[in-house]
């Protein structure tokens, strides 16, 4: 396995962004222009659904599967042989008291809070060792402006996930020293995604929460190519010190979080 798999949106020696993402049109301070993806992004191709990027009809989580069906019934009798059900398998665990009433808000990683390189970056807020096929390789990794007050602020407003389409030896340690204030209630890596079409999925569906409750935060439309109507697409972030797309989202969130269903708001959003 070479470095780039383990990071989904990672720069490596030499290798420059080239790739643009095509994305809903989010507007809250001022036009902005969409980032570039870096050519050799693993496996993070351009989706090339046949639904459009804003679909009216949102997905509805299916309820929980009753602990037995109907059964079936044996020969002329109308005996009754019950089946269990298998368990739900959701990638989320129950809500917990203190969330409870919060809408979930899903954040990807890379390139959306921090961009790593395993090119050396002078500048770098953390550098983190990973292991690659029995080689120990640094990843430095820059933190995008204003992602502290951002995380803090998404804290206390949702029920916060981090779901990323990179591997965990490498997601797990940047997130321990990102997340200094246990924002992050749960962290998902690459083996909870689908893998659809070249691309790394986050399946909403699978989360075990209402859909018209959670919101996705991705630079990536592939990543939300499931549930596009979800999403609150922001700019790929490399190295651009004086951004602040995380700064202006935050009056955006603030909003979202009291309304009852996030698809009037996020339509609108998708509609500019």
């Amino acid at each position: 396995m070479d470095g780039p798999a383990v990071i989904t949106q990672v720069t490596g020696p030499g290798e420059d962004a080239a790739a643009k993402a095509a994305q809903c049109n989010l507007d809250v301070k001022k036009p902005r222009h969409r980032g570039v993806l870096s050519s050799f992004f693993c496996c993070l191709r351009a989706y090339e659904g046949e639904a459009s990027p804003c679909r009216s009809g949102p997905h509805v989580l299916p309820p929980l599967p009753p602990e037995e069906n109907e059964g079936l019934h044996k020969g002329d009798q109308s005996e009754v042989i019950p089946i269990p059900s298998p368990p739900a398998e959701y990638l989320l665990p129950e809500v917990t008291v203190p969330d409870y009433g919060k809408k979930c808000i899903v954040i990807d990683l890379d390139e959306t809070l921090v961009h790593s390189s395993f090119k050396p970056i002078s500048n770098a807020d953390f550098i983190v060792p990973v292991e690659i096929d029995g080689s120990i390789h640094q990843v430095y990794v820059l933190k995008r402006p204003h992602v502290d007050e951002f995380l803090q602020r998404m804290g206390q407003l949702f029920e916060c996930v981090l779901f990323t389409a990179s591997l965990a030896k490498y997601a797990d340690p940047v997130a321990d020293l990102l997340d200094r204030w246990g924002v992050f209630r749960a962290r998902l890596f690459r083996e909870s995604c689908v893998f659809h079409r070249g691309s790394y999925v986050k399946d909403l569906s699978r989360l075990g929460r209402e859909l018209s409750q959670v919101i996705i935060v991705d630079n990536s439309p592939a990543s939300y190519a499931f549930h596009p109507e979800n999403a609150v697409p922001v700019q790929s972030w490399f190295d651009d010190m004086a951004d602040t797309e995380l700064l202006d989202l935050i009056p955006f969130f603030e909003g979202l979080s009291q309304e009852d269903d996030v698809y009037p708001v996020l339509h609108k959003l998708c509609d500019r």
